[in-house]
């Protein structure tokens, strides 16, 4: 029996996914969380073989759970469960050793398949989400300049951010418009649309 632990902040997608992965007969929900956090405590516990992670999740996102798993809890596979198939997702997924990255809209049958192959030590990723990674390339932001535009995505000044990142104003306007010019935008808020459009934020 594969012991499955979902990790999804939408009550309603969470139960119809255990609902129809308890209707496999070789697949066994353990455990249904809503969030991050509390999905790293219940996999600590409860040690499943699979977690099907959402990525937007409060607490901990769905890729830092993930990291957090692979080191706490090696025996769990994880698979990134969600509705967002940016390529800048699956990239980072793949970096955090994730096992699997499906598209909400996948069928339960091709669900319960990929965590049957996940279990059996495959690694599955939606064809289609694959060959847009592989499209859109590298992402091009250092993890300094990725760390000022999301402190900047709420609007917030330069003086704020810099206050906030402990950084110069002048240091967060350089990095800035270097976002800004990697990402041919023509202003931040450019820059920070493209960079959520492909899952780099």
């Amino acid at each position: 029996m594969i012991r499955v632990l979902l990790v999804e902040d939408q009550t309603m997608m969470r139960d119809a996914l255990g609902a129809l992965l308890g209707l496999e007969p070789d697949i066994e929900v353990v455990g249904a969380v809503g969030n991050g956090d509390e999905g790293l405590h219940t996999a600590e516990r409860l040690r499943p073989d699979v977690a099907l992670i959402d990525i937007e999740l409060p607490g901990l996102d769905g890729l830092t759970l993930a990291e957090r798993l692979a080191g706490t809890v090696p025996g769990c596979r994880a698979v990134i469960v969600t509705t967002f198939g940016r390529p800048g997702y699956l990239r980072r997924a793949m970096a955090a050793n994730v096992a699997g990255f499906v598209l909400k809209e996948t069928p339960a049958a091709e669900v319960a398949s990929a965590v049957r192959k996940v279990h059996a030590g495959e690694r599955v990723v939606d064809p289609a989400l694959a060959v847009s990674a592989l499209r859109e390339g590298e992402d091009p932001l250092t993890p300094r300049e990725r760390e000022v535009l999301r402190a900047a995505r709420d609007h917030s000044t330069i003086g704020e951010v810099a206050r906030r990142l402990y950084l110069s104003e002048g240091t967060v306007r350089n990095y800035l418009s270097s976002v800004i010019h990697k990402l041919g935008a023509r202003n931040r808020a450019e820059a920070i649309a493209a960079a959520e459009q492909k899952g780099w934020l």
